[in-house]
């Protein structure tokens, strides 16, 4: 099988006597020693990868622009895909080698919600990058209710607590209080989700009948893809929904909706897109798994580099990316967010594709989802506390982030500081809206936690 040379990191090997500049010689001299030459043998060079057209969708495109996949011995297509479900099932079935995915996706395929399938993450594309965003008219209710600083502008994070008694006047005319959100085991189901239910309004739940997630529900939660959110929301089919970006700034200048809170304030840092292939491929090709996993690190650290998020909007403002106006784009990519229209604020960590240990994939952030799932009832039984480890390792593989990022170190790509010193697991943090703590070693004690949702023995 041909060998592919997939980083040149050096014109000439480390010679003394081939280096007409003397450089190398110097560098010897001093003490230094030039970083290696990698050689990997890429099974299979030719891939398809799937997205979303959202921002977080970023590391693809910056690792293909950029060149990164190409120097790793790659040649990658990007394709959109039209909706979350679409792009699980072309995974699965192999019509896609791997995709920008929803975190919960390949969890909840591990653990029996929805297709189910052996999937693997070995990359974490980001940290935040969502928003929950109301009509005008539900914004103009809300907003007596929100406390106001000595500018007069709302106080942020903003609470459902000012939301709830909009619910209670849609309830008591009648009406439905409806709002979107893109998947049913997506961030932002969670997220709106856990904003809802800290204030005591019940989100509703799901069953093994009840598949949509509604039973005793005092807000009415359903499925909108992304790019379409806008438009629901303009036509008052939702009164509000939790997408990521673009689609939470569109609003705002289009005029038809105020974002409310982001979900760097509902959980600091939390993750939020992965990047999926099947078990499989993985085992089948696990060269080219560390290859891609190389690239796809190196678009994150890019990405995070001061002064290359103007140059990133201009790439995802591409039609074939996100296709999104460059000023929509620059609103939250270039570390700002606007709310009501005039009211934009830094927010320098909305969008994290490398700090903080962005890329890399903990356990714990995998059972912080199966312990939503089991909250809302998408899992139905209850289950043992080291289930959802177990559950975790079998998706989350850090172990080959770890021997991708070990080579980036090894070619002078990465510093060996950028390596966690972690068992998989983050130390318990309550940087939540609520306050509460979560501990990703004690589930059951954090489902339990909870005044609304399932329980554990």
């Amino acid at each position: 099988m041909k060998k592919i040379h997939l980083n040149i990191l050096m014109i000439i090997l480390a010679s003394v006597g081939l280096l007409s500049c003397g450089g190398e010689k110097k560098k010897e001299e001093a003490g230094e020693t030039a970083p290696a030459v990698t050689t990997l043998e890429i099974e299979k060079p030719q891939l398809t990868f799937g997205f979303i057209k959202l921002t977080d969708m970023a590391p693809l495109a910056i690792a293909k622009e950029k060149g990164f996949f190409e120097e790793e011995g790659l040649f990658v297509s990007v394709e959109a895909q039209s909706n979350w479900k679409n792009i699980l099932d072309r995974v699965i079935d192999g019509q896609l080698d791997g995709s920008h995915m929803l975190a919960g996706q390949p969890i909840a395929a591990g653990a029996g919600f929805g297709r189910q399938a052996e999937l693997v993450t070995p990359y974490s594309m980001d940290l935040n990058g969502n928003g929950i965003t109301v009509s005008n008219d539900v914004w103009a209710k809300m907003k007596p209710n929100v406390p106001k600083g000595a500018d007069g502008k709302p106080i942020h994070p903003i609470s459902a607590e000012a939301l709830k008694p909009v619910v209670a006047g849609y309830k008591k005319e009648g009406k439905a209080f409806k709002m979107g959100m893109v998947f049913p085991v997506s961030t932002h189901n969670y997220e709106i989700r856990y904003w809802l239910a800290a204030a005591g309004i019940n989100p509703g739940m799901y069953t093994k009948e009840n598949i949509q997630g509604q039973v005793d529900a005092e807000v009415l939660l359903s499925v909108t893809p992304p790019p379409q959110m806008p438009a629901t929301l303009e036509a008052g089919t939702i009164f509000g929904y939790c997408v990521g970006e673009p689609w939470n700034q569109q609003a705002v200048f289009k005029g038809i909706g105020v974002p409310v809170t982001t979900n760097y304030d509902i959980w600091k840092n939390n993750p939020e897109k992965v990047f999926v292939l099947t078990k499989k491929f993985t085992e089948q090709y696990p060269n080219t798994t560390v290859a891609i996993t190389k690239a796809l690190i190196r678009a994150g650290k890019w990405l995070d580099e001061p002064g290359n998020r103007k140059e990133a909007v201009e790439i995802l403002s591409k039609p074939e990316y996100v296709g999104a106006p460059v000023n929509v784009l620059a609103n939250s990519m270039t570390g700002t967010f606007e709310f009501e229209k005039g009211d934009k604020r830094d927010m320098p960590d909305f969008n994290v594709f490398y700090r903080y240990n962005a890329t890399y994939p903990f356990y714990s952030d995998a059972v912080w989802f199966l312990t939503q799932m089991r909250r809302w009832g998408q899992i139905p039984e209850s289950k043992p506390a080291d289930w959802y480890a177990s559950k975790a390792k079998e998706v989350y593989r850090p172990d080959i982030w770890k021997k991708a990022a070990d080579l980036l170190v090894a070619e002078g790509k990465i510093p060996a500081t950028d390596i966690p010193e972690t068992d998989g697991f983050k130390p318990a943090t309550s940087e939540f809206i609520d306050g509460n703590t979560y501990d990703g070693k004690d589930p059951l004690g954090y489902i339990n936690s909870f005044k609304i949702g399932n329980k554990e023995k």
